[in-house]
């Protein structure tokens, strides 16, 4: 059994352990952030410690057979109902996973400190907020490269059709999300088309730009 003090300390090092994180996430406004995480693992800590340490004396009697680590295994399953509520649906994007992913990764942390394995706990703790604040700029730089991008072209009347598009792209003709044509406000034999790619890089929308300006009857790209 441990003393009251080393309980306590694994307590505070689970609190200290959530802040770290759950800092990362206040910084950004997240409804789910410092006090939110640092509560997770103090409680998956305390659930930790119950499981391993707090049915010592019910061991002792005969017949009496338990399982320590049923406790500590319900956290897994159980923290699911908090990350469930960091996620939201706005529209057609869903938002809230990382930090879902977070809350049920620093209960894992919780569960390290209550069971003893410090280093474990603090080498996850540094993986978990590299992977929060230093990927992130690395991921959002790999989705500018593939946004949503728009090309308009100014074309002859009735020379650019969907099936031309189509024939013209090949495979490319995929990433075109919208084709909308409009007539030409100062040329009424010309067309105004506006043509937007989805997940397209910058290599791949000059190609297709390429492409379509090599067409019969594209005269001029427009500026945006």
């Amino acid at each position: 059994m441990l003393s009251s003090w080393e309980l306590v300390a694994r307590l505070i090092l689970a609190a200290v352990l959530g802040s770290v994180i759950g800092f990362e996430r206040e910084r950004l406004s997240w409804a789910a952030g410092l006090r939110t995480h640092m509560l997770v693992c103090v409680g998956s800590a305390l659930f930790m410690l119950v499981s391993a340490f707090g049915f010592n004396d019910a061991l002792g009697r005969e017949h009496v057979v338990l399982d320590p680590s049923r406790v500590a295994a319900q956290v897994v399953s159980g923290i699911g109902f908090l990350g469930a509520g960091s996620i939201l649906l706005r529209g057609e994007v869903i938002r809230g996973l990382t930090t879902a992913a977070s809350l049920w990764s620093v209960a894992a942390v919780g569960l390290a400190v209550g069971g003893g394995l410090y280093t474990g706990a603090i080498a996850a703790t540094i993986i978990i907020l590299l992977i929060l604040a230093g990927v992130k700029p690395l991921e959002e730089r790999y989705r500018a490269s593939w946004q949503t991008r728009t090309i308009r072209l100014q074309v002859e009347r009735g020379a650019l059709t969907l099936s031309k598009l189509d024939a013209a792209l090949g495979p490319r003709s995929s990433k075109v999300r919208q084709f909308a044509v409009q007539p030409g406000e100062d040329n009424g034999d010309f067309d105004d088309v506006t043509i937007a790619l989805a997940r397209a890089s910058n290599r791949q929308t000059d190609e297709i730009l390429r492409t379509l300006l090599a067409l019969p009857g594209v005269k001029a790209m427009q500026e945006p």
